[in-house]
């Protein structure tokens, strides 16, 4: 068994980014940047208003004449002389000698004549040239992660299109002659298969959305059979039980025979020991363990990070936070251990059905508690060290 921070150092040395490609600006949600941007105009590009009232020359004047008006969008702008005052609308150009919007709030007006019930500070309420940033700044870099306001920050600036790092293509492959699809009465001794949608959503929650799931009888043929026909229209082949060396499990075999080099089998973490990661090429190959919080606790701890990284974030890893423990706990495995967890005002509590087969209490769970192998006992009260969740 290998450590688990020896683990993701594998994981990271063979997580090949995927290639660039051009997206129009409305596809581009969830994908990462593949190339610094920088702005082709500033923002705004025009001094605007701020606010609704009257665009001012700065004095102490209290009366003036209202000359003109400007709202958003108008090409021609009124011109503006010392005494004067120009109605002016939120997002509207600011007239060339003004240097000040004064709120219509603070305002008295009798026909054409503008009282002013306070002085405004001089500059107030006018949004400078470049005032978010100026052209030829960098707008976003490489390694971004496109959100909805990245999108709108992006549509700002002009951009149609970007260039971004292709999402992977991931298989599902599922085995076990004892899974048994929703929607039927349950058989005797079968039980629901529950991995691949599990997986499937946590995938999505991720920003992929092209999965191709299989399913794969308890035999060695089939499972080679099916490992090839993975292999051969995906980036990643995620694969969920039969990583172990029983009489009926028939992954590792099946890979090694479709050529998938081994890079580690077995993590010394608890839950989810028989953990196997490979690579063929380009492509990479993780077989999890069959239990489903063995199998989700790996997805989050390591293919995560490694999608993350093919997709080219830089920052791929779950993020770890701090928080003070709720009660004792003893860890005499000398295995680094993922309890399920609750977190809340900086107060961690772990849940209560821990067993690797145990989903109601993942469900629940916002935080993954790390307990390390040399922490043979933690105390209530001490800082210990969290995934958080809530990505």
């Amino acid at each position: 068994m290998i450590a688990v921070s020896e683990a993701q150092k594998l994981i990271e040395a063979h997580s090949l980014t995927l290639q660039v490609i051009e997206v129009n600006l409305e596809e581009a949600f969830g994908h990462y940047l593949a190339e610094d941007l920088n702005a082709p105009i500033s923002l705004p590009s025009f001094r605007q208003s701020a606010m609704d009232g009257y665009a001012i020359i700065h004095s102490e004047a209290k009366n003036l004449k209202i000359t003109g008006q400007v709202q958003a969008g108008d090409v021609e702008v009124p011109a503006l002389n010392p005494g004067e005052a120009i109605r002016i609308f939120t997002g509207a150009p600011v007239p060339e000698l003004a240097d000040t919007v004064i709120i219509q709030e603070h305002t008295t007006r009798e026909g054409d004549n503008l009282i002013l019930n306070q002085i405004p500070a001089k500059n107030a309420n006018v949004r400078p040239v470049g005032e978010q940033l100026k052209a030829g700044d960098l707008a976003l870099t490489k390694g971004h992660r496109i959100n909805e306001a990245s999108i709108g920050f992006l549509a700002g600036l002009g951009f149609t299109s970007i260039k971004v790092y292709k999402k992977p293509c991931v298989a599902l492959l599922t085995t076990g002659n004892e899974l048994q699809e929703r929607g039927a009465p349950l058989k005797p001794n079968h039980i629901y298969e529950s991995n691949g949608i599990m997986l499937e959503m946590a995938l999505k929650r991720i920003g992929i959305s092209q999965i191709e799931k299989i399913k794969v009888p308890d035999t060695l043929e089939a499972t080679v059979k099916a490992v090839k026909k993975a292999l051969e229209q995906a980036d990643v082949l995620l694969i969920s039980g039969g990583i172990s060396v029983g009489d009926y499990d028939f992954v590792q075999e099946a890979l090694s025979e479709n050529g998938v080099q081994e890079h580690f089998y077995k993590v010394n973490q608890k839950p989810g020991k028989p953990l196997w990661f490979g690579t063929q090429a380009d492509q990479s190959v993780f077989g999890l363990p069959g239990n489903p919080a063995s199998s989700l606790t790996c997805f989050y701890v390591y293919v995560l990070p490694h999608l993350r990284l093919r997709m080219g974030s830089k920052k791929p890893f779950l993020e770890e936070r701090e928080a003070i423990l709720q009660q004792d706990l003893r860890n005499p495995h000398d295995k680094t251990l993922f309890l399920k967890a609750g977190v809340d005002q900086n107060r961690i509590m772990p849940f209560t059905g821990q067993a690797s087969s145990m989903l109601n209490t993942y469900a629940v769970s916002n935080a993954l508690l790390i307990i390390e192998p040399h922490q043979t006992e933690v105390k209530q009260g001490d800082t210990v060290t969290y995934l958080d969740l809530n990505f």
